[in-house]
């Protein structure tokens, strides 16, 4: 026995086996970290019980799905509307950012089984302010009937963001990559 752990280079191994340790840390706290999805508030996209990856990196766009933790604890995963100075407001099922009417092609399957899917409201109406404040956003769940997001919660600040959807990877069958 005495011979084989001569031979079982602990000088090599230990190092390496620290090295690996912490890159792989380093790696799940600051570049990708898995998530389960909880609720069904992003329906169709996303479904209760999926495993997502989420990059910890780079600057949040319109329509990514971000995760972020309100101030009570609370975890959630919603798509990202409007950003910061957008005027944003909906009439007869219709986003409409800075004036312009915004096309949610990720919406269009569900649109069609409603005759209004997400009903009318104005920034102004909600918060009180025509625009997106400066560091923060206005989410939405797809599942818009059912969705608490920003109409209710107010728009979130951008250091409650950790990340934002990079991949559906789990179950298997709903694979899918997102932007």
């Amino acid at each position: 026995m005495k011979k084989m752990l001569n031979r079982f280079n602990w000088k090599y191994w230990v190092p390496l086996v620290g090295m690996a340790s912490l890159s792989a840390l380093f790696f799940r706290t600051f570049v990708l970290t898995p998530v389960e999805v909880v609720g069904n508030s992003m329906e169709p996209s996303l479904h209760d019980g999926n495993e997502v990856l989420v990059r910890k990196y780079g600057k949040v766009k319109r329509f990514e799905i971000v995760i972020f933790t309100l101030p009570n604890g609370k975890t959630c995963v919603k798509r990202v509307i409007g950003l910061p100075g957008d005027m944003i407001f909906y009439k007869d099922d219709t986003l409409y950012v800075n004036g312009k009417a915004v096309d949610e092609s990720f919406l269009d399957d569900v649109k069609r089984q409603y005759n209004t899917y997400t009903s009318d409201f104005s920034l102004n109406e909600l918060i009180g302010k025509k625009r997106v404040p400066e560091n923060q956003y206005f989410v939405l769940g797809d599942n818009r009937r059912i969705s608490k997001d920003s109409r209710t919660i107010g728009t979130i600040k951008s250091e409650w963001i950790s990340g934002r959807v990079l991949l559906n990877y789990w179950p298997i069958t709903s694979f899918k990559l997102f932007n």
